[in-house]
């Protein structure tokens, strides 16, 4: 039958939809304006102790992504050694991925600084807001959660990318017990003169035992000095370089999974991958496949 035919003709598109999702905008006490929040759920119930559970940030752009990994790997656990879980991911009342301006105050580290806004007539950019979205996180959204849908408290992880990359290791060093995994993806380490490293300092000065959660960092290939094939011979070759040397994303990140491994309580709790072909904004797709690869990683 051809497209034309008048039964195509008559079929009217239809929404997509993701089962077994929803959101919600939620105003927080600890914020400023609504953040929308997703969740996944399996349709099925819940195991004696509860879900295992992923939390995400940049939840606009991350969570249709990691639902599609964790069904398709969930689906088949023999062969992925991926079980079923629930992913919640943290964003904005927006239908765009990201919302610049309110992602860069909630993902950064204090005590942050003022930038000159993103675009004319808008807001300066106020970075520094890791701390409120923290408690955020731990004092609101996961009792919110909790009400919802039997978590595993034992099993919980984050996930961040970039900005968010850098808020999981800021929140990683003032609230280890928040989360048991954790899950860095190309983190802008270097970010505001590199502070979140004074704060890593402070952290493994104070715990010298051997550390009980597990750290997965990581970075594209095309993120340290190796250009990407397609920025080879362009007019901002040169700029580019020079910011990969300054950002040192892949360097930095791998120089932090080397020094935590020392006081891994395994070889196997703290690693760090280098994805090949990827860039900043490709990586992103293949760190949230790994994150739900570590989050919901069977029990042996």
């Amino acid at each position: 039958m051809s497209p034309t035919s008048s039964h195509n003709a008559a079929a009217m598109p239809a929404p997509v939809t993701l089962p077994g999702c929803t959101f919600v905008d939620l105003k927080f006490d600890n914020a400023d304006h609504p953040h929308r929040i997703f969740l996944y759920r399996p349709d099925k119930p819940a195991p004696p102790e509860g879900w295992p559970i992923l939390y995400l940030t940049d939840g606009n752009a991350c969570f249709a992504t990691a639902v599609d990994a964790l069904k398709v790997q969930a689906s088949y656990p023999n062969g992925t050694n991926v079980a079923e879980g629930v992913i919640v991911a943290i964003g904005y009342p927006t239908d765009e991925p990201y919302d610049p301006l309110r992602r860069s105050w909630d993902l950064s580290p204090p005590p942050g600084r003022v930038y000159p806004p993103f675009f004319p007539d808008t807001p300066d950019v106020k970075t520094g807001g890791g701390e409120r979205f923290l408690t955020l996180i731990e004092d609101e959204l996961k009792p919110w959660i909790e009400q919802q849908v039997p978590i595993d408290r034992s099993r919980q992880a984050l996930f961040g990318h970039s900005f968010g990359g850098l808020f999981t290791l800021y929140a990683l060093f003032h609230k280890p017990d928040a989360f048991s995994r954790w899950i860095s993806a190309s983190p802008a380490i270097y970010w505001e003169d590199a502070a979140i490293l004074s704060m890593e300092r402070e952290f493994l000065d104070r715990h010298k035992e051997p550390l009980d959660l597990e750290l997965h960092l990581s970075a594209g290939q095309y993120e340290g000095e190796i250009l990407a094939p397609f920025h080879k011979g362009t007019a901002e070759e040169q700029k580019r370089q020079e910011r990969a040397k300054e950002t040192r994303t892949i360097g930095l990140a791998r120089e932090m999974a080397e020094r935590w491994a020392k006081l891994a309580s395994s070889t196997e709790t703290i690693t760090f991958e280098e994805y090949a072909g990827e860039n900043h904004m490709s990586a992103l797709p293949v760190a949230l496949n790994r994150a739900v690869q570590v989050s919901f990683r069977r029990k042996k």
